[in-house]
């Protein structure tokens, strides 16, 4: 079954981006076999950081879950180099990690923001295996960062 992913994503208002250039020495995403996996997409918007600094402080979960949305879209478009978005067949794993306030506890509310995402799109071929990890920094000062892994045909 194909899904037109550019379809699921105009139903939420929302348009797969242009992927953004690596911040280092790395790929945006790598494909061996049928498994696609994507590097740590920070939530980039014309080629600027949505907004800065730490969740539960500065930005609220509400806040940092659609960030999360927007790296996941940029996961989307990272998995795009390499494969078709349209070909993608399952969400196999997803790795989110929030840059949180001393004593945030509330990773995976963030993460359902990518989760969320995915299930919009591939209902239960959306739903994937998730860490929701809290760190204590991330580049450029983002409050949150997705990795992706998806299975295509």
């Amino acid at each position: 079954m194909s899904v037109d992913v550019r379809a699921k994503l105009a139903e939420k208002g929302l348009v797969l981006p242009v992927s953004s250039k690596p911040l280092a020495a790395y790929v945006p995403a790598v494909r061996t076999g049928n498994i696609v996996f994507t590097a740590g997409q920070l939530p980039m918007v014309d080629g600027k950081i949505a907004r800065e600094g730490k969740v539960g402080s500065d930005i609220t979960v509400e806040e940092a879950k659609a960030l999360a949305e927007i790296c996941a879209l940029n996961a989307l478009s990272a998995v795009e180099l390499v494969a078709p978005v349209d070909s993608i067949v399952k969400v196999v794993r997803i790795v989110c990690y929030v840059n949180g306030a001393p004593g945030f506890i509330s990773q995976p509310a963030v993460a359902n923001g990518a989760s969320e995402l995915f299930m919009h799109i591939w209902g239960d071929a959306g739903v994937a295996a998730r860490s929701a990890l809290g760190v204590a920094e991330l580049p450029l000062n983002s409050p949150v960062e997705v990795e992706l892994t998806v299975e295509v045909r």
